[in-house]
């Protein structure tokens, strides 16, 4: 009986060992993943979002149609305008967090979105106050082909 005991206790502590060093290195080497501007499309519908690429992780993003100049916006920061339309309906469901929220909506011609647009500072509000989210070069034009898609070639 020891011959069988002391060999499955060592593999089990071998088997402990390899889980917890394993877990341990994929702790370290994930990290987190830096936020930008994102654009992407489904259908006919695209979306520019600040967020972590790929994932669930948007502060904000704004939808429109080919063509319509009017966004739809999503997540816990908002443009910091006074042009927001925050409207009536809650029947929609957040595409962030999966819950109902009120849609808000915002012309692609405001201020705020211009000025995103002219410089890659966009001003927003959230819970914690008002800050500004920045575009690097390359996130610049996705912004610019985000506005040219929504209708508005010059914003």
């Amino acid at each position: 009986m020891l011959k069988i005991a002391i060999p499955a206790v060592a593999a089990l502590g071998l088997i402990a060992f390899a889980a917890r060093s394993q877990a341990t290195n994929l702790d370290v080497q994930t990290g987190a993943a830096p936020m930008g501007w994102h654009l992407s499309h489904e259908g006919s519908l695209a979306k520019l979002a600040y967020g972590v690429e790929n994932s669930d992780q948007v502060a904000l993003m704004m939808t429109c149609e080919r063509g319509q100049t009017q966004a739809t916006v999503y997540g816990d920061v908002q443009p910091a305008s006074p042009r927001l339309i925050k409207t009536s309906t809650a029947a929609a469901i957040d595409p962030l967090g999966g819950e109902l929220a009120a849609e808000t909506r915002i012309s692609v011609r405001d201020p705020a979105l211009r000025q995103l647009a002219r410089s890659g500072k966009l001003a927003v509000e959230a819970d914690a106050g008002q800050f500004e989210l920045s575009a690097n070069p390359a996130e610049r034009r996705l912004i610019g082909d985000f506005f040219a898609y929504c209708g508005s070639e010059r914003v």
